[in-house]
């Protein structure tokens, strides 16, 4: 510490001891003092200076006034009680500078602990107080909330869509699950991307290719068009979505990574509320189009600020190739067994092309896993799979995330093309879940870490039922506050149960050098879930081709599928209440930032939040920082 900081808290022990001694006077006079005391009596200048904080400039001529009139023709008893009231006033002077002055000493001593924190950060780490540190958070923040916010306003932009383009309900639906299937394909490829070739370059180059496909997505003449074009889309977010927490992760210090994290999950969250208002807001004012050219400047500034302000990180131990081919088995395999459960509504569940996409897709999936088997550094190791708590996560992860998923492509459609909202009034209804989620996860985090993630985990998804199953009294004239809002508010408070110890549970399940694969795992299981119920809800339910365009035959539809995704949530439950233990001891957890986030389509991407193996996220000298906010 500095001399002149040592001298700081020195002087602070100092005044704190006088303080103590002050006050010990004033309590001994008030002892001596005679009863008697009249309204006139001096000492109530004493008492006026230390209630109202007089200023140091002028505490000195309140003293002298207040001491100057005493013993002014005093009797004998008078000269006692005003020697008694001197001390009392002296006493509660002193104690009242000695507290001042310590805490301004230990307020110099608190910014010498910030520059000497400063000046011990390793090179090229950032300081989350300095300029260049605030402009990395809010690169990272703009990058991946553009990728998340898209996937929830295109939700809401479905049914305008599908009317433009006279397109049936399986054009929709890959509407939304093009993006998803590329996204969760290459999303663990994406990671370790950026831990070969630069975690800023790969960010750069995810961000500037979603722009592009952003662009395609508005300038789509047709259905067919926009769907490949968000398949492009998908692929942009695989590359940045990993990068933006890993750079906060490899670039700040220590100290500081928590808060760049904390600060980056709230302000995304933040986003994730906003996104659907304006997104209906364009949508509805404007055109469609625009909210994929909205994604144009926000690319530009991210670009802008990540060249000038973003550090090059990169772990200096990565070897060994790159699994390209693990990578392709799982996306083609996923579009496969996606293409066969959309298609066979319409084509029928015997048709060629349905048993053909359903077989090979399966049997991709199945060949990717021996591949990881035989592989010296698999990018899946299925190791991880042995914990019954890690598997049970995953499986309920998988199953009120398919229920989720599939609601919730529904619930824009039903309020729009049935209750006749507008697609600003849609994007509003959303609302609530994200408000509630924001509030209320750190403190269920919190809950998870003091009594274990079972109950919550067991619980939470029959909230999420019964949200869930509430939207099934959503029909032709009903209101918003009667019939949608109450299904919002119990699905935003079971997702905020669940979302947080589901989360930690997969992170504890996993052994450390794992935690990274691991979170990532179960972000791409609820993508996964989320593809598979768009594609086969509707279809159990009976909603199929063009029913979406008559409101009461896809209401009846719509009421099936939510009550549908409820009993999946059930099943949820008793999966958690079968699979998932508490510790055997839990931990006092320490004092981190909070975790703000709002996962509707998946899990926030934690631990370390490299897609690669590696339990942290290298530095530059080749050291692993872990993540201690996520």
């Amino acid at each position: 510490m500095p001399s002149h900081a040592s001298a700081a808290v020195g002087l602070g022990r100092l005044t704190s001891r006088l303080s103590t001694r002050g006050l010990r006077t004033a309590a001994a006079s008030e002892n001596t003092r005679s009863p008697r005391s009249t309204s006139g009596s001096p000492h109530r200048g004493c008492h006026w200076v230390v209630a109202h904080r007089v200023p140091f400039t002028s505490l000195g001529t309140s003293l002298r006034g207040d001491v100057s009139s005493l013993g002014v023709g005093a009797t004998g008893d008078d000269v006692a009680q005003q020697r008694g009231i001197r001390a009392s006033c002296a006493g509660r002077i002193v104690a009242h500078l000695g507290a001042a002055l310590h805490t301004a000493a230990m307020a110099s001593s608190s910014r010498a602990d910030r520059r000497v924190a400063r000046s011990t950060a390793r090179p090229g780490e950032l300081i989350y107080s300095s300029g260049s540190g605030r402009w990395v958070v809010a690169a990272t923040v703009l990058g991946s909330g553009m990728a998340s916010i898209d996937a929830t306003v295109v939700g809401i932009a479905l049914p305008t869509i599908g009317r433009r383009f006279h397109a049936g309900l399986s054009e929709l639906q890959w509407v939304t699950n093009a993006y998803t299937l590329t996204l969760a394909g290459l999303l663990l490829l994406g990671g370790a991307l950026g831990d070969r070739y630069g975690r800023r370059r790969v960010f750069e180059i995810g961000t500037a290719w979603f722009a592009v496909a952003s662009i395609l997505c508005g300038v789509a003449p047709n259905a067919p068009m926009l769907i490949a074009a968000r398949a492009l889309q998908g692929i942009g977010a695989a590359l940045l979505t990993p990068g933006s927490l890993a750079i906060l992760q490899a670039s700040f210090t220590r100290d500081d990574r928590s808060r760049a994290i904390g600060a980056w999950s709230g302000l995304g969250g933040v986003a994730t509320a906003v996104g659907p208002f304006l997104g209906g807001w364009f949508i509805g004012a404007v055109s469609w189009r625009l909210i994929f050219f909205i994604n144009v400047p926000v690319a530009i500034a991210v670009l802008v600020v990540s060249s000038r302000h973003v550090p090059e990180t990169k772990d200096p131990t990565a070897s060994g190739r790159l699994d390209w081919f693990g990578a392709a088995l799982v996306s083609v395999g996923l579009a496969g067994v996606v293409y066969g459960l959309t298609e066979g509504a319409d084509l029928g569940w015997t048709s060629p092309v349905t048993l053909t996409g359903l077989f090979a897709g399966t049997a991709l999936l199945i060949a990717f896993g021996v591949v990881q088997l035989r592989r010296a550094a698999p990018m899946l190791p299925l190791s991880i799979f042995r914990s019954r708590q890690f598997s049970g996560a995953n499986a309920v992860t998988f199953v009120v995330y398919g229920g989720l998923g599939g609601a919730l492509f529904l619930v824009p459609i039903e309020l729009q093309q049935v209750l006749g909202f507008s697609p600003l009034q849609a994007g509003t209804a959303l609302l609530p879940v994200t408000i509630i989620m924001l509030a209320l996860s750190a403190r269920s985090g919190a809950l998870a870490a003091r009594i274990g993630p079972r109950l919550q985990m067991s619980v939470g998804p029959l909230l999420v039922g019964a949200g869930l199953a509430l939207l099934a009294r959503i029909g032709a004239g009903g209101g918003y506050a009667s019939e949608v809002l109450p299904a919002m508010t119990v699905l935003g408070f079971g997702l905020a149960v669940t979302v947080a110890p589901l989360t930690a549970a997969v992170l504890a399940a996993a052994p450390s050098q794992h935690s990274g694969v691991a979170s990532a795992v179960n972000n791409n299981v609820a993508r996964a879930a989320g593809l598979i119920a768009v594609a086969v809800l509707p279809s159990l339910a009976g909603i199929t081709g063009d029913s979406y365009l008559h409101p009461g035959q896809f209401s009846a539809g719509f009421h099936d599928a939510v009550l549908v995704a409820a009993g999946a949530c059930v099943v949820g439950s008793l999966v958690a209440v079968m699979t998932i233990r508490n510790p055997a001891h839990v931990p006092e957890q320490p004092s981190r930032q909070p975790e703000w986030q709002c996962a509707l389509d998946a899990p926030l991407i934690g631990g370390a939040p490299s897609s690669s193996v590696s339990g942290g996220v290298p530095h530059r000298d080749g050291s692993e920082g872990r993540d201690d906010a996520i």
